[in-house]
């Protein structure tokens, strides 16, 4: 038994390096929002924390003492639906530089705040045949290429990896 104790003890500290690989996902992914009915184009962002979903005429409000968001969707197509999704939280985003200048802007040098405020909702996605639920802010992303934008978090969530020279590698969602 003691000649075996080391040899126990090899196996397991070796057991997580055993444990199951992430899956590999590209860069881009079509990813259903089940609360929303759509499947969306999608960019998976490695530098961004939280996922971002276009929305446009964003209203925080109370319902039985609990805070709400509702919204419609800023996305091509989109046609005039109202969604309502309980508020988890506020998040704060980083302003990039480039969109910090008003496009009204006189020259005063007064810029926006560095930081933005946004509502977050929990939302169920579905990535291949993966479905999680997943914190979403809500912002205007009428001007990006991808109305969905899943960042860390939600990798983390989905046990992915992120190989920046594939797309659409899960195909049309699944689950």
């Amino acid at each position: 038994m003691r000649r075996c104790l080391p040899l126990l003890l090899a196996c397991a500290l070796a057991a997580p390096a055993l444990a199951d690989d992430p899956t590999l996902y590209g860069r881009y992914e079509y990813i259903r929002v089940d609360d929303i009915g759509k499947t969306l184009k999608a960019k998976m962002d490695t530098g961004a924390m939280t996922a971002s979903l276009s929305a446009k005429d964003i209203e925080r409000f109370e319902r039985d003492d609990e805070e709400w968001v509702r919204f419609r969707l800023a996305i091509e197509g989109a046609d005039d639906t109202l969604y309502e999704h309980r508020l988890v939280r506020i998040s704060e985003i980083k302003v990039r530089s480039e969109e910090r200048r008003d496009p009204d802007d006189d020259g005063d040098e007064e810029a926006t705040p560095n930081v933005a405020e946004r509502p977050v909702a929990e939302m169920e996605i579905c990535l291949g045949n993966e479905r999680r639920t997943i914190e979403v802010n809500l912002t205007d992303r009428s001007r990006f290429t991808y109305p969905l934008l899943i960042g860390t978090s939600a990798i983390r969530e989905l046990d992915a990896a992120i190989d920046p020279s594939r797309k659409y590698t899960a195909g049309q969602p699944n689950c």
